[in-house]
């Protein structure tokens, strides 16, 4: 990296990764783009980031996005034409495999992904734990109160389901058609995160990797937890009344919590009234079977949480293994909760046309969620919020821009204050103990590309104490 600026023909720096360099009456021998003549004051103005001032390779962006719609669009055929879709997806996944096992071997930041190694996998093992912690959960809120309750339980008036039914009235058909496609699902989300983390390799995201999935996995762990913690704390009925008889095999009677605490003051009001005045259950528990519990040694515990049946064997971790989904875990939605952090990955790491065309997708499932009765419109809403407002929380483990370098850009803006008033005084020896406040900053391997974009006037002028030109034509600065 070479940038050079002339004053009035006479004095000349040249900043390089190495030095800076002063010199008198030089003129301008680099090309227009590099090299720049300012009347007074003495102006450095911004450069283009894409041109060579930067000493970061710049990044590709054109690429990875035609690649993730041609993996959402080659998974679509499966539904147009499967023949050709068991053609084309694995030629697609063996030439990405191939050419990220070329460009490996020349990968420049594996210290970074080194480094980021630990962040990942304690990133994952929290994720995992507070997968766990979900599942106990999900099974909770639907075994707790038995199926006859899920049965006789009828959904809650959803407006936004209203408007869908409504659009489906007045939309032309092909329309209609397109909304209720499955163009997208939770795999693909899970696998355009994959990619893009890959894509490290191929200079299309900043590095490291392994820190971008790290905070992915840590973002995804906190907001499974707070979904956990949300459905859990107050259960709403499934939106699919037969639900829980389909995908659950649980008592059909309500749990002796529920039995004590809720059936009895479930629907009469004079009921509620008295637990209101009293604060404290007062009802006589009906006649119900007893509870069966399995000897699970000292994961005991869960047999209240989970309500094992006899057909269910004697392990809590095989009932677990067996769950195909939930059916009262609906405050808010885990896919959508997948679909937002994706999305933000893709703003923020890669930017451009393919993150609208992501948050279009996201909408797009949104709609399919309520439409076909899985979510809720307030679980869809939510989810989409609390996903953002997430990732933005956890940038400190991943981000892509450099906070480093804002804290060099502030002091550099201090240090150029001072010297503009060292410069109208003309105090040769303040302008001196500056540069050298910038010659120590400057060990920031990154300090040329802070040079680069950052934006400095400096009014230097000739007085009869001296010319500050000429004092720095003295002075050279080792940045690197």
């Amino acid at each position: 990296m070479i940038w050079r600026y002339v004053q009035n023909g006479r004095a000349q720096l040249t900043f390089t990764n190495q030095a800076v360099f002063v010199s008198h009456s030089l003129p301008c021998v680099l090309a227009p783009e590099f090299c720049c003549i300012f009347p007074p004051p003495l102006q450095i103005e911004h450069f283009p980031s894409s041109s060579t001032c930067s000493a970061a390779m710049p990044r590709t962006k054109h690429g990875l996005g035609l690649v993730a719609i041609s993996y959402v669009a080659l998974d679509y055929l499966r539904y147009v034409s499967p023949s050709w879709h068991a053609r084309l997806q694995p030629a697609l996944w063996v030439a990405l495999a191939l050419s990220a096992a070329v460009r490996a071997p020349f990968y420049s930041h594996w210290q970074l992904e080194i480094r980021s190694a630990i962040p990942f996998l304690a990133s994952m093992l929290f994720m995992l734990a507070a997968f766990l912690w979900e599942a106990l959960s999900v099974r909770f809120v639907t075994a707790v109160l038995g199926l006859d309750w899920h049965k006789s339980s009828p959904p809650l008036p959803d407006t936004g389901q209203w408007f869908l039914l409504f659009l489906n009235e007045k939309l032309p058909r092909v329309v209609v058609h397109l909304l209720r496609a499955d163009i997208i699902g939770l795999h693909h989300y899970l696998m355009l995160f994959v990619m893009l983390a890959f894509s490290v390799v191929f200079n299309s995201v900043k590095a490291p990797g392994l820190g971008l999935a790290a905070r992915y996995m840590f973002t995804m762990a906190i907001g499974r937890l707070l979904r956990a913690i949300t459905f859990a704390s107050t259960i709403i009925p499934s939106v699919r009344p037969w639900c829980a008889a389909v995908r659950f095999s649980v008592p059909y009677y309500p749990h002796p919590w529920a039995q004590k605490f809720y059936i009895p003051y479930a629907s009469d009001s004079d009921a509620i009234h008295k637990l209101i005045r009293a604060d404290m259950p007062y009802a006589t528990v009906g006649e119900y079977p007893s509870e069966y519990r399995p000897n699970w040694g000292r994961m005991s515990f869960l047999i209240d949480i989970l309500r094992p049946t006899i057909s269910d064997g004697g392990s809590w971790y095989k009932l677990l293994k067996r769950a195909s989904g939930g059916c009262n875990d609906l405050l808010y939605s885990g896919h959508m909760l997948v679909a937002v952090l994706t999305a933000m990955a893709w703003m923020e790491a890669y930017g451009g046309w393919t993150s609208i065309l992501m948050w279009f997708l996201v909408l797009h499932s949104a709609q399919r969620e309520i439409r076909e009765r899985h979510h809720y419109t307030v679980d869809c809403v939510v989810a989409i919020y609390v996903g953002i407002i997430l990732w933005r929380m956890t940038g400190f483990i991943w981000s892509s821009k450099d906070a480093s370098r804002t804290k060099r850009l502030n002091k550099l803006d201090e240090v150029q204050n001072r010297l503009i008033h060292a410069a109208k005084d003309s105090d040769i020896d303040e302008i001196r103990e500056l540069l050298k406040e910038v010659e120590m900053a400057g060990t920031y391997s990154g300090f040329g590309d802070i040079l680069c974009s950052m934006k400095v006037k400096l009014p230097f002028v000739d007085t009869k104490v001296g010319n500050p030109i000429e004092a720095l034509s003295s002075t050279t600065l080792n940045f690197f």
